[in-house]
Formats: structure tokens, C-alpha cells, sequence
């Protein structure tokens, strides 16, 4: 019964995981919990201490990844090192900012806080509207380039998830 329930968590917190993602939301880690209470609920039959460290290897990565690709883009765009601060402040504001609103609000509130910050920062720096805009657009690229990168990501997590799941 352990295990029925073990991979029905599995597949109900790696589907949840996937779509929290865009959404900003912490869907890697959600994944990650998913495969821990599977081994929880099945005695770590299946887990061993380096399953679950790859699994969280590639959660950290997706966090790494996020912040990298938002400065990266920024200063791609034209923009400076604050430029990329601004949008990792901005997006984290933004995300917050728009949860009151159900579903999509801290999406939206991401991209326009990454938006902004980037802008703001850049401007700050620059005094240049057309290279502040630059950057602005750069850190929403760089946000939409991250859910892309942690949703491929959590399609690994999966993929290894079912693997072990399989080879009981």
C-alpha cells in the first residue's frame, strides 16, 4: 500500500512541481520533496544517498541557473553589473508583489519587476534611457530563458524519478 501511495505522490508532486514553475514558484523543489516522500513512504528501497544528492545537485543547479541567465542577459543587452542586481531584486519584488492575484499575478509580476529593476539599476548607472531599456528587456529574456532552463530541468528530475522508480 506504501508504495501505491509513495508513486502517486511521485507523480502528483513531479506534474505540481512542472506547472509551479512558470508561475515562479518553487517547482523544482516541490519535485524534489516529491521524490523524498517516495523514498520516505517505501523505506529508501530505491534512493540511495547518491540518487538523492544528483536529485538535489540538479535542484541547486536550476537556482544557479536562474540568477546566471537573468545577469547574463541583462549586461547582453547593453546593461552593467547593476543592470543584472536590479533584475534579480526586481523579479524577486515583482513576484511578491503580484501574488495577490491568482495564478498568473506573479508571473507577470516577476517579468515586469525584473523589467524594472533592470531599468531603474541600469539608468541609475548609465543616465541612458535607450541603454536602460536594453537592459530591462535583456533581464526579461534572461527570466523567460530561466523557467525554460528549470522546466528542462525538472523534466530530468522526472525522467530520474521514474528511473528509480522502475528499478525496484
Amino acid at each position: 500500500m506504501s508504495d501505491v501511495i509513495g508513486v502517486l505522490a511521485l507523480a502528483a508532486c513531479g506534474i505540481g512541481g512542472l506547472l509551479l514553475i512558470p508561475l515562479g514558484l518553487p517547482g523544482l523543489w516541490v519535485m524534489v520533496l516529491g521524490f523524498l516522500l517516495f523514498g520516505w513512504l517505501t523505506q529508501f528501497r530505491s534512493e540511495s544517498v547518491a540518487t538523492i544528492a544528483i536529485v538535489l545537485s540538479l535542484a541547486f543547479a536550476g537556482e544557479l541557473i536562474e540568477s546566471w541567465l537573468g545577469f547574463r542577459f541583462a549586461r547582453r543587452y547593453g546593461g552593467s553589473r547593476r543592470a543584472g542586481w536590479g533584475a534579480l531584486v526586481g523579479g524577486v519584488v515583482g513576484a511578491v508583489v503580484g501574488v495577490p492575484v491568482p495564478v498568473v499575478g506573479s508571473v507577470i509580476g516577476a517579468f515586469v519587476g525584473s523589467f524594472g529593476g533592470a531599468a531603474l539599476f541600469e539608468y541609475a548607472y548609465s543616465r541612458r534611457a535607450d541603454v536602460a531599456v536594453g537592459a530591462g528587456w535583456g533581464a526579461v529574456v534572461g527570466r523567460a530563458a530561466a523557467a525554460a532552463a528549470k522546466i528542462a530541468l525538472g523534466l530530468v528530475i522526472g525522467v530520474f524519478s521514474l528511473v528509480a522508480v522502475l528499478r525496484r
